[in-house]
């Protein structure tokens, strides 16, 4: 079985297992778990951050960091791409009370000068205070496309000069680092919080860590515990994270170049009419109508291959290529694509 649904369905190797059986643990609650304490120590300082905190999931440490930034009523202004709004189940409005203001922009990616126009007037009480930015890196629905640095420089300047908290939804940020070869200590230069994902690119099978200036990250713990994501011994989690960060990140440049190679099979398919320009490990395939993908979806089941058939729109596909989807797969694969006849 060939699966490119996500990069996040990933399984633990076995010297991942052996280290996390190995942690050293504690009551987390108590703050009394050394190997959390060891992996937010880490993470904090490889992102040039004050601090940080070990999450169950992305989604958890992103609504935290939104509700840590704002009150009811407030907006938060991203672009109409981002996992925050789409793919987090309302959460922003059902735990912070806040509104969206949702940008455009190509690849999932925004303007310092669309964000300045966006910016809603303090005096003007009618509209919502803007108070939030969230960006995401990489861009899910913008195919894994990264941000610039110099872009981040620019937002965080019009950020300061209008007192708006600035947010990195960073579940891929391991791949934008691989593919922009960037200092990951600037970052905590421009943005006061940022979520990492452990359990996608890196392949853990859980965790994220929110990290941030001392400001917001000392607030941090009662909004986990109220949002029900304080653990006791998560050492055994956490030691995954470790084994992760040591081990797993300049092996994502195969799949990069993996999924590059997927894209360049599929762009000469008549039932394709336009494919993204692949910078990282995500594929998103526009279908010259949504009539080809039932017989799509059938060719590909019957060899065993899954991808992501549904949450992009009914004319898309998309394909993440992972730790898990090995040389031979990949070989397999291609072959595959290069018989499909739909």
């Amino acid at each position: 079985m060939i699966d490119l649904r996500s990069d996040t369905i990933t399984k633990p190797c076995n010297k991942m297992l052996d280290a996390m059986l190995k942690a050293k643990v504690g009551d987390d609650v108590y703050g009394e778990d050394p190997t959390v304490k060891q992996l937010e120590n880490l993470v904090a300082d490889y992102f040039g951050m004050d601090k940080a905190m070990f999450f169950p999931s992305g989604t958890m440490a992103n609504q935290t960091a939104i509700k840590l930034h704002t009150n009811p009523g407030d907006q938060v202004i991203t672009h109409d791409y981002s996992h925050v709004y789409n793919y987090e189940g309302g959460g922003a409005s059902f735990n912070s009370g806040v509104s969206f203001k949702l940008l455009k922009g190509e690849k999932g990616i925004f303007s310092s000068e669309q964000l300045l126009d966006a910016i809603n007037p303090k005096e003007f009480y009618h509209a919502p205070l803007s108070k939030l930015v969230s960006l995401e890196n990489t861009t899910n629905k913008g195919g894994g496309s990264c941000w610039n640095v110099n872009d981040f420089d620019k937002i965080n300047k019009v950020c300061n000069k209008n007192n708006l908290g600035l947010h990195m939804d960073g579940a891929r940020i391991w791949n934008s680092l691989i593919v922009k070869n960037d200092d990951p200590k600037l970052y905590g230069k421009f943005f006061d919080t940022m979520s990492v994902c452990l359990s996608k690119g890196l392949g853990c099978p859980i965790g994220s860590v929110l990290v941030g200036s001392e400001e917001f990250l000392n607030n941090a713990l009662r909004i986990r515990k109220i949002l029900g994501g304080a653990m006791r011994q998560v050492g055994y989690l956490a030691a995954a994270g470790l084994y992760a960060i040591e081990n797993n990140i300049e092996r994502l440049k195969e799949d990069h170049r993996r999924a590059k190679e997927l894209a360049n099979h599929f762009s000469n398919k008549e039932f394709v009419d336009n494919i993204n320009d692949v910078e990282t490990n995500i594929i998103i395939i526009d279908l010259v109508n949504s009539s080809k993908k039932k017989k799509l979806i059938e060719y590909f089941t019957k060899q065993k291959v899954f991808f992501d058939w549904h949450s992009m729109g009914p004319k898309k596909i998309r394909l993440v290529t992972h730790l898990n989807y090995i040389e031979n797969n990949h070989k397999n694969l291609l072959e595959i694509v290069d018989n499909c006849m739909v």
